[in-house]
């Protein structure tokens, strides 16, 4: 069976099913819970029958044109009817490609919230200014595309660096946009405190989860070791009179949340659970993604927290992404979240064209 066959029969079963799902639609007696997962389904196909009509218009098109142009009579109607070919036949690979990538599996991940997680690593206190400086870079962002962006903890170190900072992100595809910044972000530049004027190198390390709902991962209270304690840090008094700080073990997997941002050690222990919900739930996803890309590297990474994939030189005024070989001379802009889009667009391109390279 060719490319062309392959196609046109998983085309032929999609257009099916979207008729199938209309009809069941239609029937009065069908239950509530079912009408609601067959709803989502049909929704969820019916772009894709669109673009199938529209490609198959198309099709149609070339093929009475084609004896047009070939035809021996008039000569005006010919040229007119080879201009048209010309034309159809130019449209047609992006109305194919635009088919195929309705077709992609979607990661169901994509359309929730966010938690954003940045730490400083190797660099001291250049490496915690850093980090400071991409939580903000992120906070912009975020405010650009018109998400909510709230802080769930910041662990400061005195100098206006972040040890950590961690932030939930609310909004429409959001982990879509943000899912690629995973990873080691290295930066290059002259330290404030630095006399001799030497560059120099530090590191820190972002993580990006979707946000899981309690329906999506259970969590068993047996499970968790939960320790109170004084909060310390900025906050004022009443943060350090009372044991309201809250860390959370997960026992079977040695994960740990710690909480203290507010003064109630109830809205500590459920802003904990939600960082711990998601991580779990991340590597639920990251173990499905890797049984299902085992056989390939994806071009834009792994998305590891242990993988470099961007240096910031100050120096230079240069972001480069080592993933995508994306370099961007414009370091302000993409500090103030402005440019970041520029190398957001093209991860998702180079993942969109990975992914259709699998299935083709």
């Amino acid at each position: 069976m060719t490319a062309q066959n392959s196609l046109d029969v998983k085309l032929d079963r999609v257009v099916r099913r979207h008729a199938e799902l209309s009809d069941s639609l239609g029937n009065p007696a069908l239950p509530g819970s079912e009408v609601a997962k067959l709803s989502k389904e049909y929704s969820e196909l019916t772009p894709v029958v669109e673009g199938i009509a529209a490609l198959r218009r198309t099709q149609a098109e070339l093929a009475d044109l084609a004896p047009l142009a070939e035809d021996g009579g008039d000569p005006e109607m010919r040229a007119l009817a080879q201009a048209e070919l010309q034309a159809v036949k130019a449209r047609l690979p992006q109305l194919e490609q635009a088919v195929k990538l309705l077709l992609l599996p979607k990661d169901e991940a994509d359309e929730r919230n966010a938690i954003l997680e940045v730490r400083a690593g190797t660099g001291g206190e250049e490496a915690a200014l850093f980090a400071a400086a991409l939580f903000r870079m992120y906070q912009r962002y975020a405010a650009q595309h018109g998400w909510r962006f709230e802080v769930l903890e910041v662990s400061e170190t005195g100098l206006g660096g972040f040890k950590e900072a961690t932030a939930t992100i609310s909004g429409g595809g959001v982990f879509q946009r943000l899912k690629f910044e995973s990873g080691v972000h290295r930066v290059q530049r002259v330290p404030e405190t630095e006399a001799s004027g030497r560059i120099h190198t530090s590191a820190a390390t972002v993580a990006v989860l979707p946000e899981a709902e309690e329906v999506d991962i259970h969590i068993d209270e047996k499970d968790l070791r939960i320790d109170v304690f004084r909060s310390s840090g900025p906050g004022g008094q009443s943060v350090n009179t009372t044991d309201s700080a809250v860390r959370i073990t997960h026992l079977p997997t040695g994960l740990v949340v710690s909480q203290q941002d507010e003064k109630s050690q109830h809205k500590n222990k459920a802003k904990a659970l939600k960082v711990l919900r998601a991580r779990l739930y991340e590597r639920e996803r990251q173990a499905r993604e890797a049984e299902r890309a085992a056989s390939r590297k994806s071009q834009v990474g792994s998305g590891d927290r242990s993988e470099r994939i961007r240096t910031y030189n100050f120096p230079q005024g240069r972001v480069t992404d080592h993933r995508i070989n994306l370099t961007l001379y414009k370091i302000d802009k993409v500090m103030s979240g402005e440019a970041l889009d520029e190398f957001v667009d093209v991860l998702l391109a180079e993942d969109q064209a990975a992914r259709l390279a699998e299935v083709e």
